[in-house]
C-alpha cells in the first residue's frame, strides 16, 4: 500500500471534542426549533377579510397525495436506452461533418464556370455593366437628399 501515513494519523483529542460539542449544540438548537410550532400560537386577526377562510382551512385535514396518484409513464415515448443510441448517432454525425469540413479537405475550384452559370440564370438585367446601375443609384440618392428635411433645432 502506497498511501501516505498522514491519512491514517489519529486526530488530537481537542479537535475531536470540539467537533463533538459543535454537533451537540447544533442538535439541541434544531431540537428546540422542532418542539414548538411558531405558527400555531399566532392569533388570527378578526378584521382580516380572509380570517374565516384561514380558521376553516387550518382546522380541516386535507387528503394528501400518495404514490398511487402519480400518472403512469406514457406509452408513446422512446425507451431510455434509445436516448443513448440516438445521442451516439448524433455525435458520430457531428464528428463526420467536422472531419469532412476540416481545413485543407476542400478547395474552391471552377468558380468561373459557377459565376457564368449564375449570371445566365439571373437574366439579362444583371449582365449589364456596373456604370448603368451606378448612375441610377446616384440619382436615387440625390432625390432622397432633396426630399430630406433636417430635424428642428432644440430651442
Amino acid at each position: 500500500m502506497n498511501a501516505p501515513l498522514r491519512l491514517f494519523a489519529k486526530a488530537p483529542l481537542g479537535t475531536s471534542l470540539r467537533g463533538l460539542m459543535i454537533c451537540a449544540c447544533a442538535s439541541l438548537a434544531l431540537a428546540g426549533c422542532a418542539s414548538s410550532n411558531p405558527f400555531a400560537s399566532i392569533p388570527i386577526d378578526p378584521n382580516s377579510p380572509v380570517a374565516a377562510d384561514v380558521a376553516r382551512m387550518s382546522r380541516t385535514d386535507g387528503a394528501f397525495p400518495s404514490f398511487a396518484d402519480i400518472p403512469p409513464v406514457p406509452k408513446d415515448q422512446r425507451p431510455v436506452a434509445q436516448w443513448g443510441v440516438e445521442a451516439r448517432q448524433l455525435e458520430v454525425a457531428g464528428s463526420t461533418v467536422e472531419r469532412q469540413t476540416a481545413p485543407g479537405t476542400w478547395t474552391l475550384t471552377g468558380t468561373e464556370r459557377f459565376q457564368a452559370q449564375a449570371k445566365a440564370a439571373a437574366g439579362p438585367a444583371i449582365q449589364g455593366d456596373a456604370s448603368s446601375s451606378t448612375a441610377a443609384t446616384e440619382a436615387f440618392a440625390r432625390q432622397l437628399r432633396e426630399r430630406a428635411t433636417p430635424p428642428p433645432s432644440p430651442r
